[in-house]
C-alpha cells in the first residue's frame, strides 16, 4: 500500500492503473465523497458577492461563511495616488468610521492628496504673479 502511495505521489503512473492494482482499504481513502455545502443566502450561485469561506467545526461538520469584498483604499480625485491617513473601507462601512478618521488635517484633507494641493497652491500664485507682471 506505501509503494502504491509513493508511486501516485510521484505522478509515474496513472490513478486507473493503480486502482486495478490496489486492495480495497486504499481504494476507499482515495475514492471518498466529497462533502457539498448549499448556498443559505437569497442568490444560489458562485458569483463575486457571493463567496463564501468554508470550515469544519469541532462536531466535524462542514460550514460556511459568506466573505465581505476587500476595500480598497480612497484616491486623489486629481492624481489618483492613494490618500494617506484614512483607512480603507467598504461604502457602507466608512459612514461608521469616526469623523476624526475620514478625513486629515489639511485643506481638501480626504479629498485630494497633499501633492496635489501643493501643486494648485503654487499655481494659483504663479497665475497671480503673472498678473502682477502684466
Amino acid at each position: 500500500q506505501h509503494q502504491a502511495v509513493a508511486i501516485l505521489a510521484q505522478g509515474l503512473i496513472s490513478i486507473a492503473h493503480l486502482l486495478t492494482l490496489s486492495c480495497g482499504s486504499l481504494l476507499s481513502t482515495f475514492l471518498k465523497m466529497v462533502e457539498r455545502l448549499t448556498y443559505r443566502r437569497h442568490c444560489p450561485y458562485n458569483t463575486k458577492s457571493n463567496k463564501l469561506k468554508v470550515f469544519r467545526t469541532p462536531g466535524n461538520r462542514l460550514t460556511s461563511l459568506v466573505k465581505k469584498k476587500l476595500p480598497k483604499k480612497p484616491r486623489c480625485g486629481d492624481s489618483g495616488r492613494v490618500l494617506n491617513g484614512i483607512p480603507a473601507t467598504r461604502p457602507a462601512d466608512a459612514g461608521r468610521v469616526p469623523k476624526s478618521h475620514r478625513s486629515v488635517s489639511r485643506a481638501y484633507g480626504g479629498c485630494l492628496s497633499g501633492k496635489s494641493v501643493r501643486d494648485r497652491i503654487v499655481r494659483a500664485f504663479l497665475i497671480e504673479e503673472q498678473k502682477c507682471v502684466k
